[in-house]
């Protein structure tokens, strides 16, 4: 209580004291100004345009490993139905980076398409190096009717991975 019996007396000090400890209003906190604002945006954009170009290689890298891994599925696929039905199927790849499965069941002569052929990559951003046509026959034997049994597939970083599929039907990629 003040010297008269009135209201408390407070000192510069506590005043100050009161306005940091958020029991008082605190001068100049009304919001962030312009020029506070436009270089938190610069520095977040210098940081962001490091981050994109890596973002993007990785993007690539990881489109190119997603297609590798279709298209040796699809290898190992077409050989399965060939052995389960016992008639002769191939597989050709694109070079636009894309495969198409056909089979020859009796009493064909000739290969007919199974469905429209398959991109194996959304963007059309990986690429085969040759036109590669594998044929499988009923035991699960493979022989390649165009290309030979390895072709590359390469992304826009030109990151490579090479698929060799073997005689038997063995599937590699590195």
């Amino acid at each position: 209580m003040g010297h008269d019996g009135g209201a408390p007396v407070l000192s510069d000090a506590s005043r100050e004291l009161r306005s940091c400890m958020g029991r008082g209003p605190v001068r100049g906190s009304e919001g962030y100004t312009i020029l506070q604002m436009v270089v938190t945006l610069a520095v977040v954009s210098v940081l962001a345009s490091f981050a994109l170009p890596s973002s993007v290689i990785a993007l690539r890298n990881y489109r190119l490993m997603a297609a590798v891994s279709a298209a040796t599925g699809a290898i190992t696929a077409t050989r399965y139905q060939a052995i389960m039905h016992a008639y002769p199927y191939n597989i050709t790849f694109s070079t636009n980076g894309t495969y198409q499965v056909a089979s020859e069941a009796p009493p064909a002569t000739t290969f007919t398409n199974l469905g429209s052929s398959v991109p194996l990559s959304g963007n059309g951003d990986v690429t085969i190096n040759q036109t590669t046509t594998l044929q499988f026959n009923a035991n699960g034997t493979v022989s390649a009717t165009a290309g030979g049994l390895s072709f590359t597939m390469t992304n826009l970083n030109n990151k490579v991975y090479t698929i060799t599929v073997t005689g038997v039907g063995d599937v590699t990629s590195n």
